[in-house]
This record gives C-alpha cells, sequence and structure tokens, in this order.
C-alpha cells in the first residue's frame, strides 16, 4: 500500500483495519439509533445493504490507484456500512421471525455468518492466491449483491411491533378504565 511493499505496507493494512473496525463501531452505534428513531426496519436494512457494497467496490477499486489517504476513506465508509449492518440484520430478523425467541433467531443468524464468513474466507484465499485481491473482493461483493437482494425480496412483516402497539393499546384501554 505504501508503495515499498514491505514494512510500511504492513502497518498502512494494520491502519486501514483499524480504520474498518473504528468506522464500524460508529457505524453500528448509528444505525441502531437510526433504526429505533424511526422502526423503517427493511428499508433501512437494504439501504445500508446497498451503501455496503458500494463501500467495497470503492474499496476494492481504490486500492490499486497507489492513493493511500483514498484507502482509508473508503475502508471507512466500508466498516461504517458494512458493521453498522449488524444491528440492523439482528433488529430485521427479530421483527419478522416473533414470537420465535430474539436468542434463537440471533443465534441462527450468527452462525449462518460464521458458515458464510469460513466459506468466503476460503474462497477469498484461493482468489487471492490465483488470481489477486480484486478478484478476492469482488467475490465477496457478488456476495454482498446476493444478500441484499434475498433482504429485499423479505416480506416486511413487522410482528414484534405490532404486537408492541397492542400491549401498549391494551395498558392505555385498562389505565382509563381504572
Amino acid at each position: 500500500m505504501a508503495g515499498d511493499g514491505g514494512r510500511g505496507a504492513n502497518e498502512d493494512a494494520g491502519r486501514v483495519g483499524l480504520v474498518i473496525v473504528v468506522t464500524g463501531l460508529v457505524g453500528s452505534i448509528l444505525c441502531g439509533v437510526w433504526l429505533d428513531k424511526t422502526h423503517r426496519f427493511k428499508i433501512t436494512t437494504v439501504v445500508v445493504y446497498i451503501l455496503s457494497v458500494a463501500g467495497l467496490f470503492a474499496f476494492t477499486f481504490t486500492l490499486p490507484l497507489g492513493y493511500i489517504s483514498l484507502v482509508y476513506v473508503t475502508a471507512g465508509l466500508l466498516g461504517f456500512f458494512m458493521t453498522g449492518y449488524l444491528p440492523l440484520g439482528f433488529e430485521f430478523a427479530a421483527e419478522i421471525t416473533y414470537p420465535e425467541p430474539e436468542a434463537t433467531t440471533s443465534g441462527l443468524l450468527n452462525a449462518s455468518a460464521q458458515i458464510f464468513g469460513i466459506i468466503l474466507t476460503i474462497a477469498g484465499g484461493a482468489l487471492l492466491t490465483d488470481y489477486d485481491e480484486r478478484a478476492a473482493n469482488l467475490c465477496f461483493a457478488a456476495a454482498l449483491v446476493l444478500g441484499a437482494l434475498l433482504t429485499a425480496v423479505i416480506r416486511e412483516d413487522l410482528r414484534r411491533q405490532q404486537a408492541h402497539s397492542n400491549h401498549r393499546a391494551e395498558t392505555q384501554i385498562q389505565t382509563s378504565q381504572l
């Protein structure tokens, strides 16, 4: 990354990873806050998914340009949206699978993410060995596009929100009768 192919590149790679993690922390918090305020589960999830794809494409195609500052910016965007997607995905899953326990839903979602992570890590490693980082990143981007498309076709049935609204209405009726 730094052009010398040695220590500077390794240090830049580590810093880029740090940027992805830190902006991901911020993205997770802000996406969660946004979702709590708007309760727009599906559209928020799909938009953040699409922005994750855009971030990965931007990161992939800025790497070979040699502008390390641009790599840091695109890595930050990638981290913000890709990690910001996590709380959105978990909350959307809890909404559409209600009344199933959230722990079960989260556990299954986490397990499937780990399985796909293993598969994509192996595939990406093979592509990195046989081709280059662009091929590996494009494989990851293809997986994100597929995930975004599958998320977009899910019917938004906010069962948990409906149950909470019904419960609040019943509580208000009971309170007004006292």
